[in-house]
């Protein structure tokens, strides 16, 4: 039993703890500083005065000087270098009471001639060039002249303009480089994160990256456990690249492995390495690897990548040197120069892949992209779930409406949604969050400040009303358009009059009906403004940016326009700098002539509609001009359900998924007992020759039913 508790007590690494507790007084022990060299100035200046204050003792002007000599109260005199005088007075001013004898000094018997007696001495300057010789002739006047030397006063400035030329250097390279020493200019900016660190964010905070997830704990596992690989042949990749758009979690996952990881975790920007001297960049990274090595097993973690990974120039200046080319080479030889069992893995972040160099994307360096994209509605649930946990929520605050609700939003704009129901609930001193909240924060968002006080006469307000409902009842009545789920006419951000929030399916292919029914719901706010007040106002500009942008997309990029044929004119890896377009002018005639025909024809066929449906038009508009806000519920109530089957966008993304499987299973199972009975008749006359025929036309009937049937639960499922 000993022996059983005495084994987990050798595994407590506390060697290791008390070894990095050295490595850390080791890191923490203070360098001589900068100013400590002022210091020692500033002491030896000081120094210098005291000395010279020594010797200042009884100093006596030099006209004073004169009139003693002059009356004979001046013994002796020394002239050193020609300026200084120091003397020694005679009886004859002590007993004049020129001099006076110290109190100190009168119970004591003194000799005027001892080398004690300070109070007889006297110090003056006297004129350069004065010829006092025949002064202290007259008046018998012992003199001499002597020359020295001050080398400590020569030295002394000498040292002084040295240290302020030092300092002044130092000042500079601070001002220029800040918190960095003059030798420490070539160290990496890292944050190291280790097993000591209080790293909080970890796997389970973060969610709808299960994908990205999965790829980064193998990442982890591997370092963790390489033999769990090495063993089947596998080896380390050098470098995992996480892609994504801003605000989709990159960095939030970088953060998850450095919580997660028990290695060793660097972590700077791409921007650390730039510097306005040259070869501080390719410096910073040698020593970042240097580091790395030394403590491998580790994650080097560089976010914005795309700040020293942009394409190399092809034809420079003569002579010309770019620093950052210069740090994007040491980067490529760092990352192509240690083998593949150091255990050193880079992490790198971008949201510009597209301007990265090929040499730092090709395999060997960057062995994985990671692509983050925006959530889906599952995604979105998920991350909504994990930022309303800290949350003080109300009961009937629903994920699954909240994420129907936020399409295309990233995951930081979700936690910006959470946090701005938060406070829009401590606002309106309410005791927890509801969903009237995260509706007010989700517009927050969208449409920007809510701008209650903002003038708007009757005549705009009724224009914004109309122009809104022509929308919503072009994309009611649109089978392919979707339908508004939410349509305000209270003013928000800096220039919307209106708001309207819709839910697009989330799809990646899209046919030429369903962008042709988008652009007439698109264009149903101007149809309405034409056909009720005769005119058309500048409300409509986003609008008409729009669907700009969506014809001219389908003649040019996706070749849906039959007169231009199946052409693309539309290059992946063009640069911004390209000036000349990829077709003949004739060519730019017929996509402007095409493009104006399916605008033309959308807006016709929208006025058709809206003139049509012209008292729904009115119906909603005057509903808008009196709640301000409409949804889709109030859709149905006012101008009834959509002339479709298919479920609205919406409808899909608030309905429970089990209830809609549970119908579908029913109606499936219903088919399937009619079809049986169907069957089973035939059975009963035997007797009948032509068996096998009835028989294969049953089988066909089954068949085709099956079909049919298999075929409305592809469509449901679909829907």
């Amino acid at each position: 039993m000993a022996d059983k508790k005495s084994a987990p007590k050798k595994k407590i690494k506390a060697p290791e703890k008390g070894s990095d507790s050295k490595n850390k007084n080791k890191a923490k022990t203070p360098k001589f500083p900068t100013w400590g060299f002022l210091v020692i100035f500033l002491v030896l200046l000081m120094a210098q005065f005291i000395y010279s204050g020594v010797q200042i003792s009884n100093y006596i002007k030099y006209s004073v000087f004169l009139e003693q000599v002059e009356n004979g109260y001046v013994d002796e005199i020394v002239i050193k270098n020609g300026s200084y005088i120091e003397g020694k007075y005679t009886e004859k001013a002590l007993s004049d009471g020129i001099v006076k004898v110290p109190e100190q000094e009168q119970n004591q018997n003194f000799n005027l001639s001892g080398d004690d007696n300070t109070f007889l001495k006297f110090r003056t300057t006297m004129l350069r060039g004065d010829d006092i010789r025949p002064v202290l002739d007259a008046n018998d006047v012992e003199y001499e002249i002597t020359i020295e030397e001050d080398w400590f006063s020569g030295v002394f400035v000498w040292l002084i303009m040295i240290g302020l030329a030092i300092g002044f250097w130092v000042l500079i390279l601070r001002r220029m480089n800040p918190g960095q020493q003059v030798l420490n200019i070539g160290k990496n900016k890292s944050t190291l994160y280790d097993k000591q660190t209080d790293t909080k964010t970890t796997f389970k905070d973060i969610a709808g990256l299960e994908e990205a997830k999965e790829e980064v704990k193998e990442i982890v596992d591997f370092l963790k456990s390489p033999d769990k690989y090495t063993k089947l042949g596998g080896k380390i990749p050098k470098g995992a690249l996480l892609v994504g758009a801003p605000g989709t979690g990159k960095t939030l996952l970088a953060k998850a492995v450095a919580g997660e990881a028990e290695v060793p975790f660097f972590s700077l920007s791409g921007s650390d390495f730039v510097e306005m001297f040259v070869g501080v960049g390719a410096a910073r990274v040698r020593d970042l690897f240097k580091q790395a090595k030394e403590k491998a097993p580790c994650i080097i973690f560089i976010d914005e990548i795309d700040a020293i990974g942009r394409t190399r120039g092809k034809g420079q200046m003569p002579g010309s040197n770019d620093e950052r080319e210069n740090t994007l080479n040491s980067l490529l030889v760092e990352m192509d120069g240690f083998a593949t069992d150091s255990g050193v893995i880079i992490l790198a972040a971008t949201n510009r892949p597209d301007v990265l160099d090929n040499a730092l994307l090709r395999a060997g360096r960057f062995d994985r992209q990671i692509s983050i994209d925006k959530p889906d509605k599952n995604g979105r649930e998920a991350i909504f779930k994990v930022h309303l946990k800290p949350l003080k929520l109300n009961s009937k605050v629903d994920p699954k409406k909240l994420s129907a609700q936020t399409p295309g939003f990233a995951g930081a704009e979700i936690a910006n949604v959470c946090n701005e129901a938060a406070l829009i609930a401590a606002r309106r001193d309410k005791k927890s969050v509801d969903m009237d909240d995260f509706e007010a924060a989700i517009d927050r968002v969208i449409g920007g400040l809510e701008k209650k006080n903002k003038i708007i006469s009757p005549e705009e307000k009724k224009i914004v009303a109309y122009h809104e409902a022509g929308h919503a009842v072009a994309g009611w009545y649109l089978e392919h358009a979707n339908p508004l789920v939410k349509v305000s006419i209270v003013p928000r951000g800096l220039a919307a009059l209106g708001y309207a929030q819709y839910l697009p399916k989330e799809q990646f292919l899209h046919q030429t009906e369903q962008l042709f029914d988008e652009m007439c719901m698109t264009l149903g706010g101007r149809a309405a403004e034409e056909i009720i007040f005769g005119k058309i106002s500048t409300g409509a500009l986003s609008d008409l940016e729009r669907i700009t942008k969506m014809a001219y997309s389908m003649v040019s990029v996706y070749g849906m326009n039959d007169k231009i044929g199946n052409v693309s004119f539309y290059d992946s890896k063009q640069n911004d700098y390209n000036f000349q377009k990829p077709y003949s002018d004739a060519t730019a005639q017929i996509i402007d002539e095409e493009v104006k025909k399916i605008i033309d024809s959308a807006y016709d066929r929208t006025k058709e509609l809206l003139s049509d449906k012209l008292n729904e038009l009115e119906i909603l508009a005057k509903e808008l001009l009196e709640k301000e806000i409409i949804y889709q519920s109030d859709l149905e109530k006012l101008i009834g359900k959509r002339p479709f089957n298919t479920q609205t966008t919406y409808e899909e993304y608030t309905a429970p998924d089990a209830e809609v499987k549970e119908e579908v299973k029913e109606e499936v199972k219903e088919e399937v007992k009619e079809e049986v009975k169907k069957i089973t008749k035939p059975k009963k006359d035997d007797s009948e020759k032509p068996k096998k025929n009835g028989q294969s036309k049953s089988k066909e009937q089954t068949s085709e039913k099956d079909k049919s049937v298999n075929q409305e639960e592809n469509d449901k499922s679909g829907e």
